[in-house]
C-alpha cells in the first residue's frame, strides 16, 4: 500500500504546481492592488470585484458569455440526443465505426478547426453572433453525443421489450423508459458543453471577428495586453465561482436521476 502511494507523489507534485499555485496566485492578484512594476500591496481590498460588478460593460459580458453558453448546449442537445439514439440503435459494429468517425475530428487541434470555419464561413453574410454559435456547436456536439450514446446503449434492451409488451407504442416507450434512463448521459453531456463554452475564447476572438467579446476575452485581455493582472484575477475567480456553481448544480441533478 505505502509503495503504491508513493506512485502517486508524481501526480501529487503536477497538482501543487499547476493547479494549487495558479489559483493561490489569482487568488492573492484578485484581492491586491497593484503598486506598479509588478509589485503587490499586501492589502485586502475588495475594490476589484466592485469595479467588475459595477461597470455594466463587464456585466453583459458575463451575461452574454452565459446565454452564449446556455444556447449552445441547448442547441447541441437538440442535435445530439437524436443522432445518439440513431447511433445506439445501430447494429454494434456500425455503432464503434460511427463513434469513432465522430471523434476524429476530436484529434485536431481546436484552433486549426476555428481557423478552417472562419475560412468557410467569411464567404457567408452572418453575423459576428451566429458564427460563434455555429464554431461551438460544432466543437462541442460531440462531447454532447458520446455522453448520450453512451447512457442509452448501457440501457437494458429487455425494459423496451417489457414497454411493448405491455402495450406502449414507440413514443410512450422513449418518453417512459429511453429518456429517463439516458437523463444521466444528458447532464454528462450539459457538463462538457456548458462549462468550456462559457469560458471559450478562441473561437469568438477568431469567429467573432474581434467585436464579439465573452467572459474568457476579458480575462486574456487584462492580463495579457493591459497588463491589469489584479482585475484579470478576480475576473478569473468570478468565472471560476460560476464554473463550480455550474458543477455542483450538474452533479445533484445527476444523483437525483440515477436514485430515481
Amino acid at each position: 500500500m505505502k509503495s503504491f502511494f508513493r506512485m502517486t507523489y508524481p501526480y501529487i507534485l503536477w497538482i501543487a504546481l499547476f493547479v494549487v499555485a495558479p489559483m493561490i496566485m489569482i487568488l492573492l492578484y484578485a484581492f491586491t492592488k497593484d503598486g506598479g512594476n509588478r509589485t503587490l500591496i499586501f492589502r485586502f481590498t475588495l475594490d476589484n470585484f466592485i469595479r467588475f460588478f459595477q461597470d455594466p460593460t463587464f456585466t453583459k459580458v458575463l451575461l452574454t458569455s452565459l446565454r452564449i453558453a446556455l444556447i449552445t448546449t441547448v442547441f447541441c442537445i437538440l442535435i445530439g440526443y437524436p443522432a445518439a439514439l440513431i447511433i445506439a440503435n445501430l447494429p454494434e459494429r456500425l455503432q464503434t465505426l460511427m463513434v469513432l468517425l465522430l471523434t476524429l475530428p476530436m484529434w485536431i487541434n481546436m484552433l486549426l478547426k476555428t481557423y478552417a470555419w472562419r475560412g468557410i464561413l467569411n464567404d457567408f453574410t452572418l453575423n459576428s453572433e451566429i458564427k460563434v454559435f455555429i464554431g461551438m456547436v460544432y466543437d462541442f456536439l460531440p462531447y454532447m453525443i458520446i455522453q448520450i450514446h453512451t447512457a442509452i446503449a448501457k440501457m437494458d434492451r429487455d425494459l423496451l421489450t417489457a414497454a411493448y409488451d405491455l402495450g406502449a407504442n414507440r413514443w410512450k416507450t422513449f418518453l417512459k423508459v429511453t429518456l429517463p434512463l439516458s437523463v444521466p448521459g444528458i447532464i454528462s453531456g450539459i457538463t462538457l458543453v456548458f462549462l468550456p463554452a462559457v469560458s471559450s475564447f478562441v473561437i469568438p476572438k477568431l469567429l467573432g471577428g474581434g467585436d464579439y467579446v465573452l467572459i474568457g476575452n476579458l480575462i486574456e485581455t487584462f492580463f495579457i495586453s493591459t497588463g491589469d493582472w489584479n482585475f484579470g484575477s478576480a475576473i478569473s475567480l468570478v468565472m471560476a465561482l460560476i464554473i463550480i456553481a455550474s458543477m455542483w448544480v450538474t452533479r445533484k441533478l445527476d444523483r437525483n436521476a440515477q436514485t430515481e
